[in-house]
């Protein structure tokens, strides 16, 4: 832990802590504190105490010139700065840090804008997934990740129509035991002090929902027991209805008969979305990192036009689209010189290699320079925080003929605007979905 903004915290004993940035007036304000005891039984947060409640005698509050010199003295003045000035460069809210010491659980809500949600009514005014790295990664990269994250969820809210504003939760900690009522209700405690609302994501089991739904809180989603399901169907649908307007938009029509659609990871997304291009009329070729699960879905799927080539390969193939449905961080400078597709659209998050809007930016312009027509994936891969919206809108309500009807009606009609924006201004339609998304967020 010894480059962590969770060291000083520790050796304090404090549970606590908020860097936030206003970019309005380019400050930062930074707080920490003690706001409970160590003994403090968090299976049973929402029975013997609650969120407001006051949980120690012996509170211990810093203010921001006092939170600068805990720092100073572990060391960690430079980290610290270089953490705020991700911030600044992204205009970020802040960072949202509650620590567990018993269990050595390290939350961090990386908040990047309240504005869409603010007077929504409800008490989440942030939605964005949840997601667990290992104790031993680098810090520095879990914070660039939830950040660059919690920044597409705010545009993604936007593309979606939803009032909330966008944030993601990064816990780093052991992998998670759903018998462990103690970790689970100190997750749904920092997760409701914070004001959002979420659904599992990388390395937490989605069960996690339906245990935290049950004892604790009703601010997680998605979780098997979900009167919608699990949300990777709808993601897929929705990035499956944007690809096929894209199609019409350079093509003037929707079909994708005689396509060949590459896809890049077999995931609970990647594999709806390899039969709903199958079912579209595509030509698939898929890979995974996992062989096996890419033999199981040849296996699936027998008689169909589907093939399968290495994880490795799948981008040096010749194909109409290339549909990257698994990790980011793919597109950069090298692989978009190599690539041959005339369309990238898929639903992963960040396939642009980059941190900052500026860097995206440039990296979509070389793909429309090569005459590949991409979008950012966060501007059609929202039917999954739609799914999420509703269940936590509408609860045992909800319902999937519902969703799916406000999948069509808000996502392919969104795709076509940006697309025929981005257009008449001569910008890249990524470009073009930041400026409307900055428009909105950045109101004075």
């Amino acid at each position: 832990m010894d480059q962590s903004i969770f060291a000083p915290l520790k050796a304090a004993g404090l549970t606590s802590l908020k860097l936030q940035y206003d970019w309005r007036t380019d400050r930062h304000r930074l707080y920490a504190a003690k706001e409970w005891d160590a003994d403090l039984d968090f299976a049973q947060y929402n029975r013997s105490f609650h969120v407001e409640s006051l949980l120690t005698s012996n509170a211990v509050y810093l203010g921001h010139e006092q939170v600068l010199a805990l720092y100073a003295e572990h060391g960690l003045a430079d980290y610290l700065d270089e953490v705020l000035e991700l911030l600044r460069g992204g205009k970020h809210f802040g960072i949202e840090v509650y620590y567990h010491e018993g269990r050595d659980i390290r939350f961090m809500c990386h908040q990047h804008s309240r504005r869409q949600g603010l007077m929504n009514k409800r008490h989440a005014t942030l939605a964005g997934g949840i997601r667990r790295h290992p104790l031993e990664e680098r810090e520095l990269d879990v914070i660039i990740d939830g950040l660059n994250l919690g920044r597409a969820m705010s545009f993604k809210n936007i593309a979606a129509d939803l009032d909330f504003g966008g944030c993601k939760t990064t816990v780093q900690m052991d992998p998670l035991n759903l018998d462990d009522l103690e970790a689970l209700g100190f997750l749904s405690f920092a997760l409701d002090h914070c004001r959002t609302m979420t659904g599992p994501d990388m390395n937490f089991p989605t069960a996690m929902s339906d245990v935290i739904n049950a004892h604790f809180s009703k601010s997680f989603t998605s979780g098997p027991a979900s009167p919608l399901g699990e949300t990777g169907k709808p993601t897929a649908y929705g990035t499956y209805l944007a690809l096929k307007e894209a199609v019409r938009f350079e093509e003037g029509t929707d079909t994708l008969t005689g396509k060949t659609v590459a896809v890049m990871g077999l995931g609970a997304v990647g594999w709806s979305m390899a039969e709903y291009l199958l079912d579209g009329g595509a030509r698939v070729v898929v890979s995974d990192i996992d062989e096996a699960r890419a033999a199981d879905f040849l296996a699936g799927h027998p008689g169909r036009a589907v093939e399968s080539v290495p994880v490795g390969a799948i981008m040096d193939i010749e194909a109409d689209v290339f549909c990257p449905c698994a990790i980011g961080g793919i597109l950069d400078e090298d692989t978009i010189r190599r690539i041959q597709f005339r369309y990238v659209f898929g639903p992963a998050n960040n396939q642009l290699k980059a941190t900052t809007q500026d860097e995206e930016i440039r990296l979509a312009d070389l793909l429309a320079e090569r005459g590949i027509l991409f979008q950012t994936e966060w501007w059609h891969n929202t039917a999954g925080v739609m799914c999420g919206a509703e269940e936590y809108l509408h609860g045992a309500a909800a319902n999937t003929a519902d969703l799916m009807a406000k999948v069509e009606r808000i996502v392919p009609a969104k795709t076509r605007a940006n697309l025929t924006q981005a257009k008449e201004l001569g910008i890249t339609p990524t470009e073009n979905a930041y400026r409307t998304c900055v428009d909105t967020i950045y109101q004075r």
